[in-house]
């Protein structure tokens, strides 16, 4: 069976593919690096694919975040189906990177095969992490050449399924409470804590769990922090100190979410949201944050990939 063969018999989705193409690679070096290098085109093109897709308005009947979804893996499987023709030249020339550090004459060291293998998988995998998280077309060039960017991409879509694990018991508790999907309000807290990376802390680095950025005002109760912070005056960055709350668990964190939603006649329009692009919309409009492009940044977190394949892993 040619590598390109086994390539396009499979089903984009089928996780079986990735053991199949490591066998491959193990048995026939040259052979595996390949099918690698055609596996990168198909990133390539999947790429290529979303930003026609982007360009493209979406506000028919038809469209929801479903719909997206499965135009997303139509989409990648039309790409790795392109990818196996060989019609666009690119693999030849993504072969030859790859293969870069073959001594002349020998054959390709395994390890190195492997490596390169499993940075190839991990790039058709989360091609659109790589857009999400910023750098696009930029990060694959680099990826090309070093495969140091994928990696990180790789360690960001890690930490954003570890992020997703940890809070989504208590995102659908909240969800259910404020009639909410539970993704829109884990998009949401991954928004205001980048994916958990950024928590506001207390001074002694102790965590607050406060994954929504709510602030202590005068009715708050409870432990609070005082940290610098960025708001926009008349469209204008400004950094400020403002205090938040400080809670004793996630749980509690999400419950107090659902309760400011549910309760403040101001964010009433958000209650019951089920369009992601609506939902981010009213937050805004209903002065959750001052950022003048907040709701497009958790729009595109709500139909992003990073998050489907956060939840999906």
């Amino acid at each position: 069976m040619k590598a390109e063969d086994l390539n396009a018999n499979h089903f984009v989705l089928d996780l079986k593919a990735t053991a199949d193409l490591r066998v491959k690679l193990k048995q026939d070096p040259q052979g595996g690096l390949k099918q690698a290098a055609q596996q990168f085109e198909g990133m390539l093109l999947q790429m290529m694919l979303k930003s026609m897709r982007d360009a493209t308005p979406q506000d028919g009947l038809m469209d929801s975040d479903q719909t997206r979804f499965f135009t997303s893996i139509m989409d990648q499987q039309l790409a790795q189906n392109l990818s196996t023709q060989g019609k666009l030249g690119f693999a030849k020339l993504i072969e030859q990177q790859l293969g870069r550090n073959q001594v002349s004459g020998a054959p390709l060291d395994s390890a190195a095969a492997l490596e390169t293998l499993q940075q190839t998988l991990v790039a058709r995998q989360t091609a659109n992490s790589a857009v999400a998280l910023g750098g696009g077309a930029e990060r694959v060039r680099s990826a090309v050449t070093t495969g140091k960017d994928l990696t990180a991409s790789v360690g960001a879509s890690s930490s954003a399924s570890e992020f997703v694990n940890r809070i989504w018991p208590y995102a659908v508790e909240a969800s259910s409470a404020i009639g909410v999907p539970a993704q829109f309000l884990v998009a949401h807290s991954a928004l205001e804590s980048g994916w958990g990376k950024s928590e506001i802390r207390s001074a002694d680095g102790s965590p607050t769990y406060n994954l929504f950025g709510v602030k202590a005002g005068r009715n708050w109760q409870g432990a609070s922090v005082e940290v610098p912070t960025t708001e926009y005056v008349n469209g204008v960055a400004q950094t400020s100190s403002e205090k938040f709350r400080v809670y004793g668990s996630y749980a509690e964190s999400f419950r107090d979410y659902a309760n400011l939603i549910k309760n403040n006649p101001r964010f009433s329009s958000v209650l019951g949201q089920q369009d992601g692009t609506q939902f981010a919309q009213s937050l805004q409009q209903s002065g959750y944050a001052t950022d003048p492009m907040y709701a497009d940044k958790l729009g595109r977190i709500i139909s992003g990939s990073t998050l489907r394949q956060a939840m999906a892993g």
